[in-house]
């Protein structure tokens, strides 16, 4: 079943408890599907008035920053062996290449890595546990991971929201236009292979032309 769909068959409670749990366990550093999980709650709401995108955005936001949060705590405690334990049960998120790819970009930005990293699936993932294994001072780790979990969780649930409703609005609007426009198309479909039927036809009914009648001195 589409999340969208699943997600219609739950209260509003739910929605927000789910939302807040499964963007927490990825940012923690477990590959699951917040982003779409997000995105389809959002679209949900901007279609049913029963879920307040506010709350929405809210629980987004907590649960990226608290996820983020245990990792980096996670990833501090448990250090290397960690990595090699979470690439030996997720080797395709946590393979030595990715790490490899995360530490260098941990390396180079620093703090920033965090912060850009909400917005990158890869390093939403590898954020918080990383910046623990590499001893990221807490209060960079924390002023970048509060900013880019704001950012990222608030700014997507309401760019989703309002651009569903203004989609609900056009589609509703201009509904007669897009019936208008499958019709022709489908009549220039039609024509259009008629008419190469038609040219098919005609060329398979033309007789071959005679051989010509061989020369005297052949």
């Amino acid at each position: 079943m589409h999340v969208q769909e699943w997600l219609e068959t739950v209260p509003a409670v739910a929605v927000y408890a789910l939302v807040g749990i499964v963007i927490g366990l990825e940012s923690l550093g477990i590959p699951l599907p917040g982003e779409i999980i997000l995105v389809s709650s959002a679209l949900l709401a901007s279609q049913h008035g029963d879920i307040d995108p506010v709350i929405l955005g809210a629980c987004a936001t907590a649960g990226a920053i608290i996820g983020d949060s245990i990792g980096y705590a996670i990833g501090r405690k448990g250090g290397r062996p960690l990595l090699a334990w979470l690439g030996g049960k997720f080797p395709r998120h946590f393979s030595e290449a990715h790490i490899a790819t995360a530490e260098r970009s941990f390396q180079k930005w620093g703090m920033w890595a965090v912060f850009f990293g909400r917005f990158v699936a890869l390093l939403r993932i590898f954020a918080g546990p990383l910046a623990g294994v590499l001893h990221m001072p807490y209060w960079k780790f924390l002023t970048a991971n509060v900013l880019g979990g704001i950012l990222w969780a608030g700014g997507t649930t309401a760019v989703i929201y309002y651009v569903g409703i203004v989609a609900e609005s056009w589609l509703k609007r201009f509904s007669w236009l897009g019936l208008v426009l499958a019709v022709l198309i489908g009549l220039t479909s039609m024509l259009v292979l008629k008419r190469k039927a038609k040219k098919t036809a005609a060329a398979t009914a033309e007789p071959a032309p005679a051989p010509a009648p061989a020369s005297v001195g052949d």
